[in-house]
């Protein structure tokens, strides 16, 4: 059966008025050395009894034991047994107690003789809250940085009382014992009766004076023990804060991905400093506003992340774009208390103490620290910390240093970030303009070495035989007018596509039919096939289309080239559609479509690109300078409009639409006539030439 009280709650109990102290254990091991050196260089032989929390601990002191069971006969020593400790008689008595009984929290030594006692009574307390963090949950049985209560009297009477405590608990667990505990009992005075009730020791000294020497002893030993303690939670702070140093660090180096660098440093911030919030967004010194999108949040906290925050009213970005530095409230509901003068000023305006009431009452912020995340001077982001449920809070220097080295580091790593980002984005425009090198010279080598070819046969055919046919020589003259008409399109489109690029090109914007723009655009693709079977031209176009805005030679390029494109991928007995459609109430939207070769779904991005050739440079079966879809693009866009392509994949036919800007319908009347005959000239002009 368990003993249920501690022998400390048995001397508070039978004296009341005995205030126990705090004792560390360092203070306690020298204060049990002190007692039992008494007993070694003593020659009356007391009685000792000793108490251990666990066998370990007794292990530490065995030897000491040994040396003073040479000395007296009465030695007993408790401990709770975690190996081979048990009940035992030897150079001393030995008694085991349970590890679930007060004893294991106790640490108690008395010394007692006919002529003077001594007693040292003491029960551990808990660790105060936030020291096991710093010091460490394994090192907490050995630490001596552990904190007991107690007494620790020279008191005769109250060391015969708790020797009687003592000895009532030996002969519970070792009832053999009885005999030699009476023989105690009665060599040294003890008695179960309480000690009679003392004045306080300031009025008058229990027992002997255990002299100035002691006394300075213990308040040394205590002095240093909370000047180490200090120390300890100093050097825990450091290593705390380069750990989260550390951890963001490498965070950057691993990812160099902006969003993972801010989400990693809220989450480790937020717990290091055991904030209810933890907050950080991107934005200039110029922005309005900011969209939360990392944070980290105590359970219970209410998230912001997707709030859109207010930064134009913000006393607090205001003041610490001002500083390029923190920024801090340490009680929201006494905002003038604040230690920044300059930013009390602010909170005095109606405006800022209307945001600031306006954000405390809706999020429950009761202390507030903003950090700018800054780079050579320019604003990043910024970093916020915020303790909720109204609770006001002291900014230390230490945290707010803390909080100033990570925004530091979020900053270098942000910069490194997009570094990172702007050199993979020139790595991709190098490897395009590498494409582009590329083909540029197999297409132009192609498309220039075949009509240059045939224009030097059919010059020196015509030379060397001044008597050839009237009929061949125009065969021969017909089919070098037809690759020199070929090579001064390459030309021209390697000028316009220059002139698109440079944003050298004028634009002529203007009312426009379609009907009538798409008619020219048909003419000219029949022009330039001359008598070759082209497939099925189909345009369907309501007849009450309003009409567009835009350059009228432009936009029947535009057309002639998709529809070009169509013809030279479409075989004779296909179709090619011209159709349009309003697109909301601003743009038309007009499809090329054919029942052609078709292009696979992945590509259709891509044949937009210059010199982009589906089959590659040197396996064509169609001719042309992979420009045409690629000018088609920058005009359209240069109107406003947009380009996109459609395909099934092979042999499924495509689908080429673009958008284009179109007048109210409140134009003037006579516009349509005017933009007609604008419009009409210029594939006269393509036709003259």
């Amino acid at each position: 059966m368990n003993v249920k009280t501690s022998v400390l709650e048995d001397l508070l109990q039978a004296q009341p008025h005995l205030r126990s102290q705090t004792y560390f254990k360092s203070s306690l091991i020298a204060l049990s050395h002190a007692m039992e050196d008494q007993v070694l260089a003593g020659e009356n032989s007391p009685l000792v009894i000793a108490t251990f929390q666990k066998e370990r601990f007794y292990r530490m002191e065995a030897s000491r034991y040994k040396r003073i069971a040479q000395a007296t006969q009465q030695v007993y020593v408790l401990a709770a047994p975690e190996s081979d400790f048990t009940n035992q008689s030897g150079h001393y008595e030995t008694i085991a107690f349970n590890s679930d009984e007060p004893l294991s929290q106790e640490w108690n030594l008395v010394v007692l003789s006919p002529n003077y006692g001594t007693c040292l009574v003491c029960q551990e307390r808990d660790m105060p809250e936030g020291e096991t963090r710093w010091l460490g949950q394994t090192s907490l049985e050995i630490d001596t940085a552990r904190r007991f209560e107690g007494i620790w009297s020279f008191d005769h009477d109250l060391s015969r009382f708790v020797a009687a405590q003592l000895l009532n608990r030996i002969l519970h667990y070792r009832p053999e014992l009885a005999d030699k505990v009476a023989q105690a009992r009665r060599d040294y005075g003890i008695d179960d009766r309480p000690p009679e009730p003392q004045l306080p020791p300031a009025v008058e000294p229990l027992g002997m004076n255990p002299g100035p020497f002691a006394e300075r002893l213990i308040t040394y030993l205590q002095a240093g023990q909370y000047k180490l303690i200090k120390a300890y939670r100093s050097i825990a702070a450091q290593e705390e804060q380069e750990r989260l140093v550390n951890s963001i660090t490498t965070a950057i180096r691993q990812s160099l991905d902006p969003q993972e660098i801010l989400k990693v440093a809220v989450r480790e911030l937020g717990e290091a400093l055991d904030v209810c919030r933890c907050l950080v967004y991107r934005c200039k010194e110029s922005d309005a506003t900011a969209t939360i999108v990392h944070e980290y949040a105590a359970p219970g906290i209410q998230s912001l992340v997707g709030e859109t925050w207010n930064l134009l009213d913000n006393p607090l970005f205001q003041e610490a774009i001002e500083r390029q530095s923190g920024v801090f409230l340490e009680d929201t509901d006494n905002p003038q208390q604040t230690r920044m003068e300059s930013l009390a000023s602010l909170l005095e305006r109606p405006t800022g103490r209307d945001w600031l009431a306006q954000q405390v009452q809706r999020w429950k912020i009761g202390a507030w620290l903003m950090m700018p995340i800054l780079s050579r001077g320019k604003l990043l982001g910024i970093l916020e910390l915020h303790h909720c449920q109204g609770c006001a809070h002291h900014w230390s220097n230490d945290e707010v240093a803390l909080v100033n080295t990570i925004a530091i580091q979020m900053g270098t790593g942000l910069i490194q970030a997009e570094t990172y980002a702007h050199l993979e984005d020139l790595n991709q425009q190098l490897e395009a303009l590498e494409r582009t090198r590329s083909n540029l010279i197999a297409i132009t080598g192609h498309e220039l070495r075949t009509p240059l070819s045939t224009i030097q046969i059919c010059l020196e055919s015509l030379a060397s035989e001044p008597d050839m046919p009237a009929e061949l020589q125009k065969v021969m003259l017909n089919t070098a007018l037809v690759d020199a008409e070929r090579l001064r399109e390459l030309v021209q489109d390697f000028l316009t596509l220059s002139r698109f690029e440079s944003g050298r090109v004028e634009w002529n914007l203007e009312p426009l039919s379609l009907q009538e723009c798409i008619d020219l655009a048909m003419s000219g693709v029949k022009a330039r096939y001359g008598g070759e079977s082209l497939p099925e031209l189909v345009v369907d176009i309501p007849p009450d289309l309003p009409l567009v805005q835009a350059d009228g030679e432009w936009l029947v390029q535009v057309l002639g080239k998709l529809l070009d494109n169509a013809c030279k991928f479409t075989p004779s007995g296909g179709s090619i559609t011209v159709r349009a459609t309003p697109m909301g109430y601003r743009l038309l939207k007009v499809t090329v479509a054919d029942t052609g070769r078709g292009i696979e779904p992945a590509r259709v991005e891509d044949i937009f690109e210059r010199f982009y050739q589906e089959e590659g440079a040197l396996r064509r079966t169609t001719g042309g300078t992979g420009l045409g879809l690629a000018i088609c693009r920058q005009a359209i866009q240069r109107w406003g409009g947009q380009v996109w392509a459609e395909s099934e994949g092979k042999d499924r036919g495509s689908r080429f639409h673009f958008t284009i800007p179109r007048l109210d319908d409140e134009a003037p009347s006579g516009s349509t006539s005017d933009s007609t005959a604008r419009v009409s000239a210029v594939p006269k002009r393509r036709r003259s030439r």
